[in-house]
This record gives C-alpha cells, structure tokens and sequence, in this order.
C-alpha cells in the first residue's frame, strides 16, 4: 500500500511538472527574462502600452507586452537575438509613424520597437546630404519623415525623386510596402530610388546591403512588409529640386475620355512629361469637397457632379524654377493640348514645391481641429490592370460605392508605368505594362465602420469572381492561400527569404503572412 501511495505521489509530481513546463513554454515571454541592458529600455506602463495597442486606421487592437525604446542600432540586434535565444522567441514589430491601417505595425504579446527613439540618439546625423554632382545622395534614418528629408535635400537645392502623398511617414515604413504617388509613373516608386540599406535581419544580424552587394536581402527588405529586416538607413537617390509647380485638375465625365487622357500623359518621354499625374473622384454624395477650385465656380462645378453623378477629375502637375519659367507656361499648354476634358473645367493654381509636397498636411491639421482624423479609416488600396479598369469602373465605382451611397470620401485613381518597378524586389504588381492605384480613402465612425469594410469586401469579392487580377497595396490577406495569391510566382522566394533572414517568424507579425 505504501509503495502504491509513492508510485502515485511521484506520477502526481511528474504531471504537475508538465504542467510548468509546458506553461512556461506557451505563456508570453517575461520581460524579467531580458538582459538588464535590454530591461531598461522596455516600456511596460498602461498608457504606452495601450497606444501602441492601435494605428492609424483604428481597426485592430493587439496588445504588447512590452514596447523598446532603442539608443542605437546595436540595441535593436540584441533586441532580436535575444528573442532568438528562447525556447518560444516573442514577436517584434518595428513602428515608425504607424500609419497602418490594420494592425501591422503591432504584435500581440510581443515587442513594439518605438524606432522614433532612434531620432535622439543621432546627434544630428539622422539625415546627411551628399551633393555629388554626379550622383547626390540621402542617407537617412529608417525612422526619419520624409518632411524632414524633403527639408534638409532642398537646402541643397536637391529633392528625392518618388514620394508618398502624406509626408509625415517613416522612410523605413514606405520603403517596406514600396512609397507611390503620382511621381511613379515616371520615376517608379520610392523603393526604386534606393541606393543601399543597413538592415538589422530577423537573426539580428546587422547587414549593409544593395543591388550589389547582399542584393538577395536587399530586394527581399524594399516591399517586404517588414518581413526580412529592420531598416535603420537607407541611400536615396536625390535630383534637382524645382521651387514652384503649376498645379493643374481637369474635369472629365466620360470614363474613357479621362483614363486615356491619364495614360497618354504617362507615355510621354521624359523631356517632355509631366512631373505628377494622379486622379480623383467627384461623387455625387455628401461631403462633396470642392476646397481646391475658386468659390466662384463651385456652384458650376457641383451641378456638373449632380448631373453626371461621378466627375473623374485628372490630376496634372509641371515643376519649375527660375531656369524654366519663362517658358512653363507653353510646357503645361503642351501637356494638356488635345486632352478631353468638358471645356472650361481646367483650374490651375500655382503653389511652392513644397506646397504641393506637403499638401495633405493642411488637411490633417483642419481634420484634427474638427476631431475627425484619430477615427478608423476603412481603406482599400488597389493595383488594378489596365486591361479591366472599365470593368472596375462599371462594377465598383458605378455598382458599388455611388449605389450604396453610404459616404464619398477619397477615392483616387491613376495610371503607373510597371517598367519603372524592379521584379527582383518584393512587391507585387498586375502582370500588365500599365496599371492602376485605386485607392478607397474612406474615414468614418465606428458606428458607420462594418458598412465600409462589408463594403470593402464586396468590393474584393467582386474582383475575385470576374477574375481582375488585382494586387493588393498595404495588402490586409486574413489566409494562407490569400498571401500566395497575393504574391503569385514570387511566393516561392519569399518564404525561401523568410526562411533565409527571419526563420523563427519574429518579425512584423501584424501582416499576418506567417504568424
């Protein structure tokens, strides 16, 4: 009887055991485990936590156990090495301006890495401009803001070449997804305009990297989704900075007249292109922002919206400076000469470079002025090809966004040359020469926020089923078989990259590809 109660004393023992164990292994990590040196840099209070617990888009919410304020470089590879040294290594997520919009710049349980911190411990060398008359340069932190890149480059009288239409975003951050505006068709996106990269890989190893020299991980990093590595500085290729721009919007109310008046400005060659081709939609529903166009021919202008139900307005901007304003005028009548546009719906405004640059800023101030930009924004970003955008057309914005008529918002739409994209890089586009951003820039309450993501879907569930071939910008996949399609033939190489640079899954868990 005795040795009976030991036997089961001992199996008692031994399943409690298992018990810890197992815990330990499957419970979130305990920052009392980090390395002291790694310990004091881990934010823990309810506050910080809970910001950056959501993003831009105010959508998911994921909590971290902690956030690391980095003061070098070297602290982000220890950061990642030590999680690699665990038996279950934690999740990080690096976070620059959090522009996100659903969730990817978050982990759950893991780590937040605030790479803002970076900015103090620079000593004024977060940007540093090499004016080579050759090849000028930018080196510039991962955690930088384009604003402040643009600032520091014309003081030089140089620029970058590509941007995103909101400035106030981390250079690691767009060069992540790819940074596109209406530049692109021209110059590509930002991640085409890259000259090298330090990457802190998902191992922690700290690796210089360019075309050249690591070029597997140097194309895996630029529109990876944070997937390889932590971009902590990036070379960006600088040009001549203009001082002025003529800024022009034309109205159209054929479809067809204003996409082929929209690609035939993309074809032109450089000498004689335009610097900045975007579009937008007009929509007969409410707010109906008419800001940019004289007050006294807003009433004109809303009736043609209230006839027609959309208005495709053509986005057209032409650089100048003391150089070439004496003849920018006959440049623009140049451009625009045989567009078909409704006559007498061509409104110009002549602004600074940097007016124009920067021009979505003034609207966030008045936005936060008024409370409505910390509010979700439900947005869908789409590359569409070229061959089925009457279909898009047709189908969604006729179909589904001006029938539901649930809010206008920011719809964009424009052209963008695919030559001026590099395939070894990991972004995807349509397999088609000419393609477009379609960008559903919707902000709302969350009262109103199911309708826009049922929306949303329907949208996408649309484009699945008349196989439209579009490719997700910011791209929000929820499966497996949605991220290989997502990819395409670059699947392969992207999980032979992950597997390569990130083999435990750390990094960038709120794509939600691998995690």
């Amino acid at each position: 009887m005795a040795s009976y109660f030991t036997f089961s004393k001992v199996l008692s023992l031994l399943w409690l055991s298992c018990i810890v164990v197992t815990q330990a292994l499957t419970q979130p990590w305990s920052a009392l485990q980090a390395p002291k040196e790694l310990a004091i840099r881990l934010i823990r209070d309810p506050v910080s936590l809970s910001i950056a617990s959501t993003d831009f888009g105010h959508i998911i919410h994921d909590n971290p156990s902690a956030i690391f304020a980095p003061s070098s470089i070297s602290d982000i590879s220890n950061l990642i090495q030590f999680s690699n040294s665990l038996p279950i290594p934690f999740t990080i997520a690096p976070r620059g301006q959090a522009h996100s919009v659903h969730g990817q710049a978050m982990t759950n349980d893991g780590v937040v890495v605030n790479m803002t911190e970076l900015s103090r411990f620079r000593n004024g060398d977060g940007i540093v401009i090499v004016a080579d008359e050759k090849k000028p340069y930018a080196d510039v932190g991962g955690e930088q803001i384009w604003i402040d890149v643009l600032h520091a480059s014309v003081e030089h009288g140089l620029t970058p070449l590509s941007w995103t239409d909101y400035l106030f975003l981390s250079v690691g951050g767009t060069l992540s997804n790819a940074g596109i505006s209406g530049q692109a068709f021209r110059f590509g996106p930002q991640i085409s305009n890259v000259y090298e990269l330090d990457v802190v890989t998902g191992k922690g190893d700290l690796v210089t990297c360019s075309a050249e020299k690591n070029s597997e991980l140097f194309n895996a990093v630029l529109g990876g989704l944070g997937q390889f590595g932590i971009i902590t500085r990036a070379r960006i290729a600088l040009g001549p900075a203009p001082t002025r721009v003529k800024w022009l919007r034309l109205l159209y109310n054929d479809f067809s007249a204003f996409s082929g008046d929209q690609e035939h400005l993309i074809s032109f060659n450089e000498t004689n292109s335009a610097d900045y081709v975007e579009g937008l939609l007009l929509l007969n529903q409410p707010p109906l922002d008419l800001s940019f166009y004289p007050e006294s021919d807003q009433p004109r202008i809303a009736s043609l919206v209230t006839q027609n139900a959309i208005v495709y307005v053509l986005e057209l901007v032409k650089y100048y400076d003391n150089t070439s304003q004496d003849h920018v005028d006959e440049d623009v009548k140049v451009l625009t000469q045989g567009l078909n546009f409704v006559q007498t719906f061509m409104f110009e405004k002549d602004v600074t470079y940097e007016e124009f640059l920067n021009r979505v800023h003034s609207e966030e101030v008045a936005l936060r002025a008024q409370g409505l930009w910390d509010v979700p924004h439900p947005w869908l970003n789409l590359f569409v090809p070229a061959s089925r955008i009457f279909d898009f057309d047709d189908r969604v914005f006729k179909g589904i966004i001006l029938k539901q008529n649930i809010s206008a918002g920011l719809v964009l739409v424009y052209p963008t040359n695919r030559t001026k994209w590099d395939d070894k890089m990991s972004a995807v586009t349509p397999n088609e020469d000419v393609f477009y951003v379609v960008s559903i820039l919707h902000a709302t309450g969350f009262d109103k926020l199911e309708e826009f993501q049922a929306q949303n879907q329907q949208i996408l569930q649309f484009c699945a089923d008349a196989g439209i071939g579009i490719k997700q910008y910011l791209p929000q996949n929820k499966t497996r078989m949605q991220w290989m399609e997502q990819f395409g033939p670059k699947w392969k190489i992207f999980q032979e990259r992950k597997a390569q640079f990130d083999p435990n899954n750390i990094l960038s868990p709120g794509q939600g590809i691998f995690n």
